[in-house]
């Protein structure tokens, strides 16, 4: 079975207080191999990138309205006029306030499902193929 990869870089700012913030280069990384997921990647560039990864539910579900709880939460909101979607992240190295443009996350995530649609997720992972092929044994 081939794998699709959906990718998209970008600048996203860390929020360190309201009046100021730093850019961050990142990566969104969608495979179908791992259809229920979303993978970013923050400070792409460095020796020591950062990865994190959630549900791709939650991102969608974010873009529209306040969604998830402790350790990933997404909400929309506005920034100077434009619309942002904010991801506050918790791990046991601190937490961080992130805000990225709606317009280009919302176009990579309409790419991710088009490859993989909602609901058709468990399909790609091919148990139904493994189980058939245990069973036939």
């Amino acid at each position: 079975m081939q794998h699709t990869v959906v990718e998209r870089e970008l600048e996203l700012n860390l929020i360190l207080s309201p009046e100021r913030s730093i850019p961050v280069p990142a990566r969104l990384v969608y495979r179908s191999d791992d259809p229920y997921a979303v993978h970013v990647v923050f400070h792409i560039n460095s020796e020591f990138p950062v990865h994190w990864t959630f549900a791709r539910d939650l991102l969608v579900e974010g873009v529209f309205r306040p969604c998830g709880h402790g350790d990933v939460r997404v909400w929309p909101t506005k920034s100077a006029g434009r619309s942002v979607v904010l991801m506050a992240l918790t791990s046991p190295d601190g937490d961080a306030l992130l805000e990225a443009p709606t317009p280009q996350v919302s176009a990579w995530l309409e790419r991710t499902l088009r490859v993989v649609p909602p609901g058709t997720e468990g399909g790609q992972l091919g148990i139904d193929d493994a189980l058939d092929q245990l069973l036939a044994r």
